[in-house]
């Protein structure tokens, strides 16, 4: 701050007797990935969260940012740092600032580090500030891998690297700013938990600087496999990355640990001559914190591979996120997300995981759902599953750009040292899970879901649930922008309606022959392929309008990281562009049609066997369902 005072933040986090390794000097300072490098001398205005929302508000209060510096924070709406800078840089801001206010993350939400779980006053979120909802991956590689020797494209033309100077902060360095304005009060909402008066603009003039290293550097991913004892060319793919901005205690390296246990395990049962039925691939993804690079790049490098043969795609990001010991006796919140025929498989296996409690992870599942919703009933097996996926972690290229089968497990609660130096053992072994419980519960629905994909005589989707999901997604649609004003729809819900009809055919059909023991082992192989040509069939290679990249039909991603539905069709509607609306609308039912005809000579071949098939009498109990 260069007026009304002069002040020069700290840009560090403070040491702490309780944890020796914040006093480790290889922390680094605070920085932002991919910032822009520059420098500027400008008036301070405070901008809320950042959103576009915000800058029409000081619009409206006669205040410009174009040129000036503008300091936002972590807040609620969430939104990603990325959509923050974006927003700054097309308002024509010089720099941005955000910082972590204790509304968000600290004091006001109980016990700081070393104490409690939320963050101290110096802690500060660093993280990278990519433009990864547009392409994600290497800036310079987008679409195609980025190997020693690839085509690379110039620094100014990478649609994913920002033209803003940005900088985090923590809210002890962010006060003295915030503290010396002297212009109009913020309005209430955008008022946070310092004590002092959040103000516009006024009087405080700041000074930043940041000189960025842009060489390139090389990324590693790391990968072991167990080649499948039948069909090792069809994949279940686990992933977690492993670079983290401090010691990443919870982000990564909680997932990392479970995975390390996983790998560990499976490899004992293959010593025992235990091997899987298809191969499973473990990978360790590096560059995931600057825009999901080693598994982007991975991806698009053996893109032909996976659309075909990958079953599924399982992601840990961070095993245990949230603290255990402030959790209650219900204990922390398990989170799962997957694509619609995923959702039934895992909430079956959930029943067969023990927890911490020795309660079924299903039953302490449907728990904490009512506690965290505030609910008097528990939530029905088709709602615990959350089939809404947005982006911000390596599950993205599978769903995205390859059009695979993907799922997200975490367990969650209080968590407030996010991308901080806090963020280490220390924290995890006092606070987010003594005694690694809940570690151990997620390493073991992460192998069970793998085993039964990698071992499963017929893959363990669901289509008529998939269905059912993709007509929720259009009805909430509807109701919230009125689409069917707007253009027709009816064509759609009548390809919608009977897909869910064939698929809940072809599922209960298969239950039955799996059950009863007159399933045709000749037919399988070709079931399998079908399901597996599923997913993919939701691509639409021109991709989303505007971000080509993101190429599935029913999954995309907002600039938030927020997840995005119908994304094509979304986006028209919501701009009120009826006419591209209406394309997108054609496209989706195409792809609809695609997967009736896809599962239809299934459920005839399942009829027809079902016909010369003779039924066991009444009084004798079919054979189990393996």
């Amino acid at each position: 701050m260069t007026a009304p005072i002069r002040y020069k933040a700290t840009l560090r986090e403070d040491a702490y007797d309780a944890d020796r390794d914040t006093r480790n000097p290889a922390v680094s300072s605070s920085y932002f990935g991919f910032s822009a490098s520059g420098e500027a001398t400008a008036e301070l205005v405070y901008a809320h969260s950042g959103n576009p929302e915000d800058y029409d508000l000081l619009r409206k209060n006669g205040i410009s940012v174009k040129g000036k510096i503008v300091i936002v924070r972590y807040s609620n709406p969430y939104s990603y740092r990325g959509f923050k800078a974006l927003t700054a840089e097309r308002e024509g801001a010089a720099a941005l600032l955000i910082y972590s206010d204790p509304a968000e993350d600290g004091f006001t939400k109980g016990k700081v580090f070393p104490d409690g779980p939320w963050g101290p006053e110096s802690h500060i979120q660093r993280g990278a500030i990519t433009y990864d909802f547009i392409v994600p991956g290497d800036p310079l590689t987008p679409g195609w891998p980025s190997l020693p020797g690839a085509k690379r494209i110039k620094p100014a033309e990478a649609q994913s690297l920002p033209k803003i100077m940005a900088l985090p902060l923590s809210w002890r360095d962010a006060k003295p700013l915030l503290e010396n304005m002297d212009g109009p009060d913020a309005p209430p909402e955008w008022q946070g938990a310092l004590p002092i008066k959040y103000r516009l603009t006024g009087a405080v003039k700041a000074h930043v600087k940041v000189d960025m290293d842009t060489s390139v550097q090389p990324y590693t991913v790391v990968e072991g496999r167990i080649t499948g004892s039948e069909l090792p060319d069809e994949w279940v793919v686990v992933g977690n990355h492993r670079d983290a901005w401090a010691f990443g205690g919870v982000d990564p390296s909680s997932g990392t640990a479970s995975m390390l246990e996983l790998s560990r395990s499976l490899g004992e049962l293959k010593k025992r001559g235990q091997r899987p039925r298809r191969t499973i691939v473990f990978c360790s993804w590096d560059g995931e914190e600057y825009g999901l690079t080693g598994s982007t790049e991975w991806g698009e490098q053996f893109a032909a591979h996976l659309r075909k043969n990958l079953v599924a795609y399982i992601n840990v990001d961070e095993s245990v996120s949230g603290a255990a010991t402030t959790a209650g006796d219900l204990g922390l919140s398990f989170n799962a997300d997957a694509v619609g025929s995923l959702a039934p498989m895992i909430v079956e296996a959930t029943r067969d995981v023990r927890m911490p409690s020795g309660r079924s992870l299903y039953d302490a599942w449907r728990s904490t759902e009512m506690r965290d919703k505030k609910s008097e009933a528990p939530p029905a097996d088709s709602e615990l599953v959350d089939t809404r996926i947005g982006s911000g972690s390596d599950h993205t290229v599978f769903l995205n750009f390859l059009g695979r089968p993907v799922a997200g497990l975490t367990f969650s609660g209080d968590y407030g040292v996010y991308h901080s130096q806090y963020d280490d053992h220390f924290w995890m072994e006092r606070i987010g899970d003594p005694g690694y419980q809940y570690h151990i519960a997620l390493t073991r629905i992460w192998g069970l879901l793998s085993l039964r994909l990698a071992n499963a005589d017929i893959l363990p989707f669901d289509f008529g649930f998939h269905a059912r999901t993709v007509r929720q997604f259009l009805d909430e649609l509807d109701q919230r922008v009125r689409l069917s004003e707007k253009i027709e729809l009816k064509p759609l819900r009548e390809r919608l309606a009977e897909l869910d009809r064939v698929g809940s055919s072809v599922d209960s059909a298969l239950n039955k022959s799996l059950a009863d023991g007159s399933l045709d082992s000749e037919i399988v192989p070709e079931i399998n392929q079908r399901f597996l040509a599923f997913e993919t069939n939701w691509l639409h290679e021109p991709g989303i309008p505007g971000r080509p990249w993101f190429k599935h039909l029913l999954y995309g991603a907002r600039y938030t990281y927020a997840h995005l539905e119908l994304p094509g069709l979304t986006e028209a509607a919501e701009k009120s562009d009826w006419k591209t609306a209406q394309e997108q609308a054609a496209f989706l039912e195409k792809a609809v049609q695609k997967n009736i005809d896809l599962l239809k000579p299934i459920s005839g071949e399942l009829d027809s066997m079902e016909a010369l098939t003779p039924h066991a009498p009444k009084n004798e109990k079919p054979k189990e369902k393996p």
